[in-house]
């Protein structure tokens, strides 16, 4: 995150203290003379006393003095009574003027020193709606954000923004962030996760949008692969197959792991030529771990000459002919990046069932098809042994790049209907190494994207501490929902959000004489520890061109939506869900026995069952 120039700002609602001394001191003499004069005045009528009464209170004071005019028990207890409901009145008056404590958090009062509305009107319902209807979309302002402090309206992300939300652990970022988005999604939908909250909740309304595609390869929700997409689809030509390479090292890396300089470039290069050849030959991915398992194996070799890659199959061959030492470790560190392909578990999402594409009676999950409806793709993943996030990653690399390419050929350049994607989890699930050198790009082709990390440091592991900042620069809208304990990025935050201009007044007396001293110091808005501590629903906002702003967080549980939301989840966990999934738009495969499965290396397929089945 880059250092902004120090904001300051005055304390509102500071005032002249003599002014304030001096207005209390008018009204409680104010209110005496009033009292007073009312209790005089009701109680002449009611005793018959003082017939001439004049009007004015000053004659009154004068006649009460000379004896002219009588001044009674009665008017005494009139005038008490009249000052007691003066002061219930004014009580009254402050409590319904100030503004309600009810719900108010400890942070809140930082928020004076925020945007104020007016700061965030781009950001509204009615200004979005307008940027949406512009965009072709008026009935969809945008990507729920949080609320206004001060009215409770919708702020939103327009459809051409690019967010980042930054929440730890048990924060809310899956009901207050995630969820909406979801909900709010007009046309394709593809979410990342490592848990199965966001399918538990989402997904019986999406089903009633088109069909819903979960990609469950380490069985976070117990989805059978019912479905299946073969990665090599993607690879094309040489770049495409470093692309692809270039996935399986970033998801296989371990946390902290910079690498080796030579090992790392040459496996990734070896990986990528096996990719390749796989690709032109129409073999299943998984012959590639088979291939890296064998460095006499130089079929490969032959397949990329033979389809006019000389100069990749060189490369590959050399790699196998080099020193016994020096090529174990090429070999090893690409069978490491390719890790995931062994397990027969995911090999099942991969390949295809019978061993054949002919064979296999499950639907193929096609990008191109799926940006241009309105289908949902959930891509899970967790972290540890046996992960999948190679193929999360590269799943979710093929479909933006099918809708960029669907982008183009549409009117401006731009889809008409979003594309939106939340990459929940992006650190763990979803390690896109160019994203930060996209992001911004994307906006403007139709496909919002809403990354969330659970930490500043996690994105750091992953893009680098440059490619991070980037990554933040080119972010529309930055949420931060709390939970953080970096003191370092927690403190260049209290940066951005500015200082204010504390007052602190003094009295004195001399002689008899009152003076006052009023002294400004300069105080962050929010520091770092107070940032650490953000209370559950409260978030910080930085958007583009607009003042930073405090708001409040808007989970799925308090919106109009609520009951149809928990409908939903409890009919997902009964099974009863809407009959549009894709394990249900083909006829499902029946059982195939291990030898019948080449593209499997051996593994046992079990019968999938259609969901009327289960």
């Amino acid at each position: 995150m880059s250092n902004q120039q120090t904001n300051r700002r005055t304390e509102p609602g500071r005032s002249d203290p003599n002014v304030k001394l001096y207005t209390t001191m008018f009204g409680i003499l104010a209110g005496a003379v009033v009292s007073a004069w009312v209790g005089l005045v009701m109680a002449s009528k009611l005793s018959d006393t003082n017939p001439n009464l004049p009007r004015d209170p000053f004659k009154i004071a004068t006649g009460i003095k000379k004896g002219t005019i009588e001044w009674t028990s009665l008017a005494t207890v009139l005038s008490i009574i009249v000052v007691v409901i003066l002061i219930a009145l004014v009580v009254v008056s402050i409590r319904v003027l100030r503004p309600s404590t009810k719900n108010r958090t400890r942070a809140d009062s930082a928020a004076k020193y925020l945007a104020s509305t007016k700061d965030l009107v781009e950001l509204q319902e009615k200004r979005s709606l307008e940027k949406a209807a512009r965009l072709g979309l008026p009935d969809c302002p945008g990507v729920p954000l949080g609320k206004d402090m001060r009215t409770g309206r919708m702020l939103y992300a327009s459809w051409e923004d690019v967010t980042i939300g930054i929440a730890g652990p048990r924060v809310g970022k899956t009901t207050s962030l995630v969820v909406p988005a979801i909900l709010a999604a007009p046309g394709a939908l593809l979410t990342t996760s490592n848990k199965p909250d966001t399918v538990e909740t989402t997904r019986s309304m999406r089903d009633k949008v088109g069909t819903t595609w979960v990609f469950d390869p380490q069985q976070l929700v117990n989805e059978e692969p019912s479905w299946w997409w073969n990665p090599l689809s993607y690879v094309t030509d040489d770049t495409t197959a470093a692309r692809l390479a270039g996935h399986f090292a970033a998801g296989s890396r371990e946390v902290g792991d910079k690498g080796d300089a030579f090992f790392d470039p040459a496996g990734k290069d070896l990986l990528a030529g096996m990719l390749l050849a796989a690709a032109l030959d129409n073999r299943p991915i998984t012959d590639v771990f088979a291939w890296l398992t064998n460095p006499d194996n130089r079929e490969m070799v032959a397949i990329l000459r033979n389809n006019d890659y000389p100069l990749i199959a060189n490369d590959v061959e050399s790699a196998s002919r080099t020193s016994p030492k020096q090529r174990d470790g090429v070999y090893g560190t690409a069978r490491k990046m390719a890790a995931c392909l062994k397990n027969s578990s995911i090999g099942k999402w991969v390949t295809p069932l019978g061993g054949s594409v002919a064979g296999d009676r499950r639907k193929q999950f096609s990008p191109d098809e799926f940006v241009r409806g309105t289908d949902t793709l959930y891509s899970l993943s967790k972290e540890g042994e046996g992960t999948a996030a190679p193929l999360v990653t590269a799943l979710t690399v093929a479909v933006v790049e099918a809708g960029e390419r669907f982008a183009k050929t549409q009117p401006g350049g731009r889809m008409a209907t979003p594309l939106l994607c939340i990459l929940d989890e992006a650190a763990n699930v979803c390690r896109w190494k160019d994203l930060p050198d996209l992001y911004s790009h994307y906006g403007s082709r139709g496909i919002p994207i809403m990354s969330i990390f659970q930490s500043w440091s996690q994105g750091v592991d992953v893009f680098t501490l440059a490619g991070m900042r980037k990554l933040f620069s080119a972010a529309n809208e930055v949420v931060y929902l709390g939970g953080v304990k970096e003191t370092e990025w927690l403190r260049e935050l209290s940066e951005l959000l500015g200082d204010y201009d504390h007052e602190t007044v003094s009295y004195s007396m001399n002689r008899g004489v009152r003076s006052t001293n009023v002294q400004n110091s300069r105080r962050r808005i929010l520091d770092t520890s107070e940032l650490a501590e953000l209370p559950r629903g409260r978030a910080i906002l930085l958007a583009s061109g607009l003042r930073s702003s405090m708001i409040k967080t808007a989970p799925w549980f308090e919106s109009a939506d609520a009951e149809k939301i928990t409908e939903s989840i409890a009919s997902y966990k009964s099974g009863e869900r809407v009959q549009r999934t894709a394990s249900t738009t083909a006829t499902v495969a029946t059982a195939v026995a291990p030898a019948d499965n080449p593209w499997l290396n051996g593994s046992t397929v079990q019968p999938i069952e259609t969901e009327t089945e289960r």
